[in-house]
């Protein structure tokens, strides 16, 4: 988005001083002629950016010219990383200091790129959630924010999905990930992951701990989103897919990589499923867009199921009369 990059030249030119168009490029991942267009853009809303010509030219800013985001405090700061989601600031307890946040750094744009901001703020809204989709309540999530910012350690009692359900837990919580409207922790030792909605107590202590030397949260979230995933998916079934029919998630990903022509149009595919239950209510709702081949457990429960609508309202079309 070019307000965006307006930005972002503006402050890379600020913080790391001349630059040449093509390092721009490089670093906007843009054409050289788009960074051209840019920094005239940015002198025409009254930026004082100027171009020096020669072996050691490039672009910068007057001597002496900031932008203007001065008094953020550290509170702020922290809660500019979430500006584009003001549902899970609030959550957070960060609401009052993002909304302090964005009117500061909107007082600190150039006239034009403050029409962009406030057109983009009027135009796009951020709801994560799916429409069914229950996030639950999770009162304890600004005390757990709390510890992640400070590195302090909890005890808290969880309930699980099994036997024992109710457990008492020492946790060391490393970070806070907003998967689908839930708010899980990852905490050591292990690490692991908690639903923060799923903590019935919570008890946070003055302990501090170190995280793991390398730890990342967002390269330990893409990998326990695999391990999840095919942990979830352990059997897989042979379907025959109607033309222009698509299935979802992994089952989609795994039809068009293993999928061959079977006449007709139709494709041929091996695609996971979480089980037989599952699979067949979701092949159900393809209606006459699959055909299970395999298992044969499940295309023999699917069968049963449309043998039972059908019989239901073929009764149901011969009482009504014609």
């Amino acid at each position: 988005m070019k307000s965006s990059r307006l930005v972002s030249i503006l402050l890379l030119l600020q913080t790391r001083g001349r630059m040449t168009a093509a390092q721009l490029a490089e670093e906007l991942q843009v054409s050289v002629r788009t960074v051209y267009r840019d920094v005239e853009a940015l002198g025409a809303a009254g930026v004082p950016v100027y171009g020096d010509a020669g072996h050691a030219g490039g672009y910068r800013l007057l001597d002496g010219y900031r932008t203007r985001l001065t008094g953020l405090t550290a509170g702020e700061a922290e809660a500019l990383f979430l500006a584009g989601a003001p549902g899970p600031a609030a959550q957070l307890g960060l609401g009052a200091r993002l909304a302090a946040a964005r009117l500061k750094v909107r007082a600190a744009l150039p006239p034009e790129l403050r029409a962009h901001a406030d057109r983009i703020s009027g135009r796009f809204h951020l709801d994560a959630p799916g429409w069914y989709t229950d996030a639950g309540e999770a009162p304890f999530l600004p005390a757990v924010a709390d510890a992640v910012w400070n590195s302090r350690v909890l005890h808290v009692v969880y309930r699980r999905w099994r036997a024992p359900t109710d457990v008492e837990r020492r946790l060391e919580p490393y970070g806070l990930v907003l998967k689908a409207g839930r708010w899980y922790v990852v905490a050591g030792p292990g690490p692991r992951t908690y639903r923060v909605d799923r903590i019935l107590e919570l008890t946070a202590t003055e302990e501090e701990f170190t995280r793991p030397e390398g730890f990342g949260l967002a390269a330990y979230w893409a990998a326990y989103q695999r391990d999840f995933h095919d942990r979830l998916h352990r059997s897989e079934a042979v379907v025959r897919l109607a033309p222009g029919v698509a299935l979802p998630g992994r089952a989609g990903e795994a039809a068009r990589r293993t999928g061959r022509p079977d006449g007709g149009g139709w494709t041929r595919a091996t695609v996971p499923i979480e089980s037989v239950d599952h699979a067949h209510a979701e092949f159900l709702r393809l209606g006459t867009g699959v055909e299970v081949l395999a298992p044969a457990e499940l295309r023999e429960r699917i069968a049963r199921t449309v043998t039972e609508l059908a019989a239901r309202y073929g009764n149901l079309r011969a009482d009504g009369g014609d």
